[in-house]
């Protein structure tokens, strides 16, 4: 179980300031405990390329991020510049206006999300994308739509929280979201996991990926 945790580990560092060396921390450790992924913001994604380049690790960033209130035109932008400068993972924050009150308007949440994908696949076609709803600040109604929407869209996971809202992950909520999507879509839970324990919590609730700064205590059971 221990490996296969590991490799279920997005290893994120998305703070504003930190260590001068914190990325290259993050990438050793990925590396060595074989972590799905290391996240990092997008202007950190040219190092984390290059020092991961031999490796399985793969390179996530994020787009538009943390609020999702970008134009759809600037997140575009985001995207393909994060994936010319090797990121293989993206991790897209939703428009949560748009989700509660345009969901399926020709200008409104879907339409984005499919706009989001369309170009980032076009793009790189292996690129892995990831929807990020905030559900702290969802019902469980408009939970079950967002999912339903990225599924739509072609998103390849939901994901849980940014981990810069009221609250992170909820088993409850990654449960929902597992049961929207169906078994073949993946579910990241992101925010406040800490500890093992938690983390196998998300994975019983039915999430595939785990997005935390904590990976390495984490898979050693600290």
């Amino acid at each position: 179980m221990k490996e296969k945790l590991s490799g279920m580990i997005d290893h994120t560092f998305l703070g504003a300031a930190g260590d001068k060396g914190a990325v290259r921390k993050l990438c050793r450790e990925a590396k060595k405990y074989s972590f799905a992924s290391v996240c990092v913001n997008p202007s950190e994604v040219p190092l984390a390329a290059k020092l991961l380049k031999e490796s399985s690790v793969a390179v996530c960033t994020v787009v538009g991020f943390p609020l999702g209130q970008s134009a759809t035109r600037i997140k575009v932008a985001e995207a393909l510049a994060a994936i010319e400068d090797g990121a293989t993972e993206l991790d897209f924050v939703i428009n949560q206006r748009l989700l509660k009150y345009d969901p399926l308007g020709p200008k409104g949440c879907l339409a984005e999300l499919v706009e989001l994908v369309a170009s980032s696949k076009k793009k790189r076609a292996d690129v892995v994308t990831k929807l990020i709803l905030e559900c702290c600040n969802l019902t469980p109604e408009e939970i079950k739509t967002g999912c339903i929407l990225a599924k739509k869209a072609g998103f390849d996971f939901v994901k849980t929280s940014t981990g810069f809202g009221a609250w992170g992950a909820k088993a409850a909520d990654v449960k929902l979201m597992r049961k929207t999507v169906g078994a073949k879509m993946g579910v990241k839970a992101a925010g406040g996991i800490r500890t093992r324990e938690a983390a196998l919590e998300m994975v019983k609730a039915g999430a595939n990926r785990i997005g935390c700064s904590c990976g390495v205590e984490i898979v050693k059971g600290e």
